[in-house]
């Protein structure tokens, strides 16, 4: 995908010196569920949607990067959609912002792109509405409105997280991937919606895939946390949503063998799909698992490929205020 740009308005930003301070937000992509973890695990990596917000006579967008015709436009945009309505809920008054928008997270691809744009918009209601709510309160926000608490904690805390709830309360233990490990993440020509993506599964399970899920998910945490990359290849296999994904996720099926093979430890759907995620064991094998993952495509399946950095645990958000 081509990078562009597109600005909607020219408005005037206010210089009304009672309006709030601007906010700027640096929120990563990330791949949630990491085969097993389904609705569990999630891990961020160091591709990111930046913001720069400020107070302004009207609402107004320059945006740039990835599908910045999309992130760009003030109708159906989830980040101003999002905003208004919890300073609605709150019954604060909904400031106009002037936003800058720098976007390099593929949309509806798997990657976080909606994780990103929750928390961007409820960061903004909170700085602009003065809610006062802290940063737990704003992942526990993030979480309501996601519907899951993975790729949420793992954009707005970095590293690689599990998380889980109680109530409205959300958990979180993280860690820093190993630094050597890099991540492929194959991104095909067309996204997919979650709601498709989970309209694919079934609504109950036999125990032997449950239990099995949950030796693989344990496996997973603790091979992330000792650095354990010869773990990885049995820790991300998967039977509870990988399964009924595949048929709308085609590149799936392909390259989930490659794990094991060519410098890739480990290979999952990336969160929902269509994007998959394969994790390789140190840069140098990048070449030949890009080389190899070619190959499993074959003619038939175009992919981009993109070569990230898992970003530490201890990700701060907020670039400025």
């Amino acid at each position: 995908m081509s990078e562009s740009t597109k600005t909607v308005s020219t408005k005037k930003e206010s210089a009304d010196p009672s309006m709030p301070a601007s906010l700027r937000l640096h929120l990563p992509a990330t791949s949630a569920n990491l085969g097993p973890g389904f609705d569990t695990a999630a891990i961020a990596f160091d591709f990111y949607l930046d913001i720069d917000a400020s107070a302004a006579t009207e609402f107004s967008i320059h945006a740039t990067g990835r599908d910045a015709d999309r992130t760009g436009q003030l109708d159906d945009n989830l980040i101003l959609a999002t905003y208004k309505s919890i300073l609605e809920a709150n019954n604060a008054p909904v400031i106009p912002l002037a936003l800058r928008m720098e976007n390099a997270i593929p949309l509806g691809m798997g990657c976080g792109s909606s994780a990103a744009a929750i928390l961007a918009s409820i960061a903004l209601a909170n700085h602009f509405g003065n809610l006062g709510w802290s940063s737990q309160r704003i992942l526990e926000e993030a979480n309501l409105l996601e519907g899951h608490p993975d790729n949420v904690t793992a954009c707005w805390l970095g590293g690689f997280v599990a998380a889980a709830c109680e109530g409205r309360s959300v958990h979180v233990a993280q860690v820093t991937p190993p630094t050597a490990w890099r991540a492929i993440v194959a991104i095909p020509a067309e996204p997919l919606s979650t709601t498709k993506a989970r309209a694919m599964l079934p609504t109950s399970y036999k125990t032997a895939d449950i239990v099995f899920n949950l030796q693989s998910v344990s496996l997973l945490s603790l091979a992330f946390a000792l650095g354990r990359g010869d773990l990885l290849r049995i820790a991300m296999r998967d039977r509870i949503h990988q399964p009924y994904r595949a048929p709308i996720c085609p590149l799936l099926p392909l390259l989930l063998p490659l794990a094991g093979q060519h410098g890739i430890l480990g290979a999952a759907l990336s969160g929902a799909g269509p994007a998959v995620l394969l994790i390789v064991d140190h840069e140098s094998s990048l070449p030949q698992a890009t080389a190899a993952i070619r190959t499993a495509l074959g003619p038939g399946q175009q992919a981009e490929l993109l070569a990230w950095r898992f970003l530490p645990a201890g990700h701060n958000p907020y670039l400025g205020r």
